[in-house]
């Protein structure tokens, strides 16, 4: 399955209190390192946005979109005993291998000055508001699209393109 995570940097960034206020550049550097381990190790259980995920989100914005941790161990574990992952890995207990997109925008754009290209992981420098940037992309590309961001407006434009759309929190916990 072939998944693109767009992740709004700034929104993941804003909940760290590490002082990445003082060095958005660096901050964004630490950031697409975590999203380029990952991409390379792959994401366990589902895909947020597909049936059974408990990442996707609703009407209800932000707030409880996530689910607890109890709902998404019990929706991956129905998901898993559903069947056996396919070769494209598409039940729970799957892998899947997300090409990621890291939206940056303002003095953040000196990430690129950072980083050495990473498989699966590209950063955009908006050339205007990273939202905007996001909510083309969200649009722009094909297949499925998974939108990382609290931002409510920019939720609704994401998923008004088509995109899932799931919270910081959710990606933060695939760090571990």
């Amino acid at each position: 399955m072939d998944v693109t995570l767009i992740v709004d940097g700034a929104n993941v960034m804003a909940p760290r209190a590490d002082g990445w206020w003082r060095d958005r550049a660096g901050a964004m550097a630490r950031l697409h390192g975590e999203l380029a381990a990952l991409a390379a190790a792959g994401i366990a259980g589902p895909v947020p946005g597909e049936p059974g995920a408990a990442g996707r989100t609703g009407a209800a914005g932000e707030a409880g979109a996530e689910g607890s941790a109890a709902e998404q161990a019990g929706a991956a574990e129905q998901a898993g005993a559903e069947g056996e992952a396919g070769a494209a890995g598409e039940a729970a207990g799957a892998r899947w291998f997300p090409d990621v997109l890291l939206v940056v925008e303002g003095r953040a754009r000196a990430v690129l000055d950072l980083v050495a290209p990473a498989p699966r992981v590209r950063v955009v420098a908006a050339p205007g508001e990273g939202d905007d940037e996001i909510a083309s992309l969200a649009g722009r590309l094909t297949g499925p699209r998974v939108v990382v961001t609290a931002d409510r407006e920019l939720r609704r434009r994401c998923e008004a393109a088509g995109a899932a759309v799931t919270g910081p929190g959710w990606l933060l916990r695939q760090f571990g």
